[in-house]
């Protein structure tokens, strides 16, 4: 067996007027995040890591911003795709480890359908999802609420290597 791990984090602006999606699952809050997808940083996090782990770039050339098929898009789906192209690449998803970082809201009530969500897209069980949330403790863009991140491992298992 072949283990391999990837790192991904991400960070939007919160702005008026959108609606705040993270780990897939609408949060009610008066602000949301910028970018050109529903900007969901948990997911985008997620992806990242997934992608890295598999060696196979990053969402930013897989989803180009530039790209009008992606504006506005549901980043559970793109996740799902991610997920897609990993088992392709002959991958299996071990586990996923995340962390959000936000002054505000709070994102505890709302972490199992976030974990729920996301394994759903990536096809694998809750179990191997795991999502916690912090605070900056009120220092820096996060602690002033101008802005969310989030930081993402995967862990990927691959039966043989390629190339051999």
């Amino acid at each position: 067996m072949i283990f391999r791990s990837g790192i991904g984090f991400d960070v939007h602006a919160l702005v008026s007027g959108r609606r705040l999606v993270v780990g897939g699952v609408e949060i009610p809050f008066d602000l949301g995040l910028e970018g050109h997808s529903d900007a969901d940083v948990l997911c985008h996090a997620v992806m990242d890591a997934l992608l890295g782990a598999a060696g196979d770039g990053d969402i930013g050339r897989r989803f180009p911003n530039t790209d009008a098929r992606w504006k506005d898009a549901c980043s559970l789906d793109m996740l799902s795709d991610v997920a897609g192209r990993v088992r392709e690449l002959g991958f299996a998803v071990c586990n996923v480890d995340t962390t959000i970082l936000a002054q505000a809201p709070r994102f505890a009530p709302h972490i199992d359908a976030m974990r729920a969500a996301m394994a759903k897209a990536m096809g694998v069980p809750v179990a191997d999802v795991s999502v916690k949330a912090t605070t900056t403790e009120r220092l820096g863009f996060v602690g002033r609420v101008e802005g969310i991140a989030a930081m993402a491992v995967a862990a990927l298992e691959k039966k043989e290597r390629v190339g051999k």
